[in-house]
């Protein structure tokens, strides 16, 4: 099967031209090696989990390095931190030397933490998600984005629980040292159930036994391997007092389906969960977009004291806002688009102006049609077109 085209090619081509090196990071099995070895078939290749190329390195860094011609594909680099120091050295003695050294790791704080050390003003830090909608057809809801579920869906549930024990072994353990994997496996199912809902901690630790800081800690260790996306609260002054938690979503709408027992399109219509599933599908859209065209992730979600929800609210380019509601199903209808439109009216009146934007994101047909004054009807991609 021909690699899937990815939307961050093109950053990555440019990142290679002004940068020594390259670290990609992001979730295990998002596609990073195949898009890499696509972008540069050129590059000689290493994997840094064989246990006969990591003996070669520990035993002399520099020797390995030395065998290798630039460019070069370090991938997994995080079991080899020994290679930060002298891949550093290079490129302190030829700086003008551009592309030369690609790094792949799964977004861990420990790979991370060495990349600052090692390689800051040296490296272009990008990140790869799973497959999005504008990438590939097979993406949905039910398979969500990772290449091997979306692409090979019979055998989608297989693979969901072959992830999640392999996720559970390597990199939780990687980051944090977790003891009761069990524990923390239904951790991660309850996680899911909340998903959509204001991060609650205390809610979390409750059923599981297990203390708030805990929960802290376990929630840290799903953000920075790229499982849960953490949506914070817009902040500006709007005249209103806000909420200040933020929503916790899963970056794979896959993932969270297999967590909630939901494993087809029949049921997850008929599931309580509907709702929560496609509105952690769109955040996750909307981030990958910003993200694969080289921007920062600016998404943020809008609840008052008085009740006022708006699920999210995104900074456009030219320093207006998109107030986005997200309605799973094929229908909408104007009362969907009230509470945007009522925090639309506030923020034309706010000290600082902006140029605000209604929409409402469902599934139905590709269409962007008017729905009430001052708001749309969109689907996902009319969504992320918009979005520009």
């Amino acid at each position: 099967m021909p690699p899937i085209p990815r939307a961050l090619a093109p950053e990555l081509q440019r990142s290679a031209r002004h940068f020594s090196a390259i670290v990609l990071t992001g979730p295990r099995r998002a596609g990073k090696t195949t898009l890499l070895r696509d972008v540069f078939p050129k590059a000689t290749y290493s994997l840094l989990e064989d246990p006969t190329v990591l003996g070669r390195v520990r035993g002399d860094p520099q020797e390995f390095l030395d065998s290798l011609r630039p460019p070069v594909i370090l991938d997994e680099i995080q079991n080899a931190p020994e290679l930060f120091p002298a891949i550093r050295a290079r490129i302190d003695r030829a700086p003008s030397a551009k592309g030369r050294w690609i790094l792949t790791g799964s977004q861990e704080s420990p790979l991370m933490r060495n990349v600052v050390e090692s390689m800051a003003g040296r490296a272009a830090v990008l990140q790869l998600l799973p497959l999005s909608i504008a990438e590939s057809r097979k993406v949905s809801l039910i398979s969500g984005g990772y290449p091997e579920a979306a692409l090979r869906p019979k055998a989608r549930d297989a693979w969901f629980r072959s992830y999640v024990l392999t996720y559970l072994e390597r990199d939780v353990r990687a980051v944090t040292d977790v003891r009761d994997l069990s524990t923390f496996r239904r951790f991660l199912a309850l996680l899911a159930t909340r998903s959509g809902q204001m991060l609650n901690r205390t809610d979390l630790a409750a059923p599981l036994g297990v203390s708030v800081p805990t929960i802290t800690s376990w929630i840290g260790v799903l953000e920075v391997t790229g499982i849960v996306l953490l949506v914070p609260p817009f902040y500006e002054n709007l005249g209103k007092r806000l909420v200040k938690s933020p929503k916790v979503y899963f970056v794979d709408s896959g993932l969270a389906c297999h967590l909630l027992g939901i494993s087809t399109d029949r049921a997850l219509r008929d599931s309580p969960f509907a709702g929560t599933v496609f509105e952690g599908f769109v955040a996750s859209e909307i981030v990958k977009s910003q993200i694969n065209a080289g921007r920062r992730r600016e998404l943020y979600w809008f609840r008052d004291q008085q009740g006022l929800e708006v699920d999210f609210v995104v900074p456009d380019r030219k320093g207006g806002l998109v107030l986005v509601e997200a309605k799973a199903g094929r229908t909408v209808r104007p009362t969907d688009a009230a509470p945007a439109i009522r925090l639309a009216s506030a923020a034309e009146r706010a000290p600082i102006r902006r140029v605000v934007r209604s929409l409402v994101v469902h599934e139905g047909a590709s269409t962007i049609s008017a729905l009430s004054p001052g708001a749309r009807a969109v689907d996902v991609p009319g969504l992320l077109r918009e979005l520009g």
